[in-house]
């Protein structure tokens, strides 16, 4: 996990929204490959040896979302360094790609599938709960396989910049805009 996804994760247990604590027990530059989390409101903790935190209860994602990476950065509507990017279950597999055309931006797979390994661009959670916090993504792209996570990945979505995702579009917030739905894809702008 990069250290700098900290600043972006939030306590899975079901209560006000409350940062995390990172204790890492080692480092590799900017990676924490072996440490823990915890939250200082409920007392919540997780540790890894692997380089993935486990929040608890994720599905490895399997197969590959409807569209390319490409085709991705398209709907996103993304340019420039700078910020996180969430990909939700299977969504995953685009990481390496989006790496390339979306250089100086971190990536955070969530349950992706279990072939896909952290490295020095992209970090890797296993999670039943959405691990991020609200409006701290400049964009996020969930798979069919994680449409149950697709509510709260959006709101993880900064005001203004998107999230792209397959299957039914997550219940819309206030000053949230469907932009496109067809084919089992859609694109919502944060509000």
């Amino acid at each position: 996990m990069h250290i700098e996804l900290t600043d972006h994760l939030r306590c899975p247990v079901d209560h006000e929204e409350s940062f995390l604590v990172l204790l890492p027990e080692r480092m590799d530059g900017r990676l924490v490959p072996v440490g823990a989390l915890g939250c200082p409101v409920c007392g919540w903790d997780a540790g890894w040896t692997d380089g993935i935190p486990d929040f608890g209860g994720g599905t490895p994602g399997a197969g590959h979302p409807q569209f390319d990476a490409a085709g991705a950065v398209a709907l996103l509507g993304i340019d420039g360094p700078g910020g996180w990017l969430a990909l939700a279950g299977r969504a995953g597999a685009l990481a390496a790609e989006l790496a390339e055309l979306l250089p100086g931006i971190g990536i955070v797979a969530v349950n992706p599938a279990t072939e896909i390994s952290p490295d020095n661009v992209l970090s890797v959670l296993r999670t039943a709960a959405w691990p991020l916090k609200r409006h701290a993504l400049r964009g996020v792209i969930v798979g069919a396989d994680a449409e149950a996570l697709a509510g709260a990945a959006l709101a993880s979505v900064l005001p203004g910049l998107r999230a792209v995702g397959e299957g039914t579009s997550p219940p819309l917030g206030p000053g949230d805009e469907l932009l496109a739905g067809a084919g089992g894809v859609w694109v919502v702008r944060k509000g």
